[in-house]
């Protein structure tokens, strides 16, 4: 589904990801972890086309996406949701859920489906954006691109700034947009959620990947916990 080779990131003249190499195989949930600075939301956006890599390759279904414009590589079936959610706050929920399906092809998740799996979304359909919560402007965010003919779905810390039970139906949610073959790149900094709904673990430590392995491995190798996450048992 996803590849990436020896991709390479700059900001300016700083030298973010250096040549950082994956593959995600389609339906797999995986996650990036790793510290603040690592070059986890880079890698996002270097897949998006948002902070286009100088050097390496991205494929997405063996097409070559590196150095395409955002709005095409979405065209391919690429969503992404930032950490800031971007959200249309003035914008009532039954509006920012209609956006994306304009001038597209649609995707299998219709309004029927989205209030299904996102009832409090029904309830608030006709509430601005910024009458939200955190967590319910969350799911929003999610269910937006669920509207497009997704193939990948890019997530930036959906859980940051959650209570816990917004955390455990968030990761439901995860669960059940993977069943229907989306692939999920995440990235998250909360250990225990990771490890709840994941297929595989990669780490990025000073712009490199540093592990890879699947979920169970990575549950077991306590030493890589506390080396690259300070994650202790």
């Amino acid at each position: 589904m996803l590849l990436l080779q020896d991709v390479h990131t700059y900001y300016g003249e700083s030298h973010i990801l250096k040549g950082i190499s994956s593959e995600i195989k389609k339906g797999e949930l995986v996650t990036l972890l790793g510290r603040n600075g690592a070059g986890k939301t880079t890698t996002l956006r270097s897949i998006m086309g948002i902070v286009p890599p100088k050097q390496g390759r991205i494929t997405l279904d063996g097409i070559n996406i590196r150095g395409q414009k955002p709005h095409s590589i979405a065209s391919l079936g690429v969503g992404y949701v930032p950490e800031e959610r971007m959200i249309f706050p003035s914008l009532t929920v039954l509006e920012n859920l209609s956006l994306p399906s304009k001038g597209s092809r649609g995707g299998l998740w219709d309004l029927e489906k989205i209030y299904q799996y996102f009832p409090v979304l029904g309830e608030r359909k006709n509430q601005k954006g910024s009458q939200l919560s955190g967590g319910e402007q969350q799911m929003l965010a999610i269910a937006r691109i669920l509207t497009m003919d997704l193939k990948l779905m890019l997530l930036d810390e959906p859980t940051e700034g959650l209570a816990p039970l917004l955390v455990r139906e968030i990761g439901s949610i995860l669960k059940e947009i993977r069943k229907t073959g989306i692939t999920i790149l995440l990235v998250e900094q909360n250990t225990r959620f990771a490890t709840g709904v994941s297929d595989k673990h990669c780490i990025l430590y000073n712009g490199q990947i540093v592990y890879e392995g699947s979920n169970e491995e990575f549950k077991t190798d306590q030493e890589v916990q506390k080396r690259y996450l300070g994650v202790s048992s």
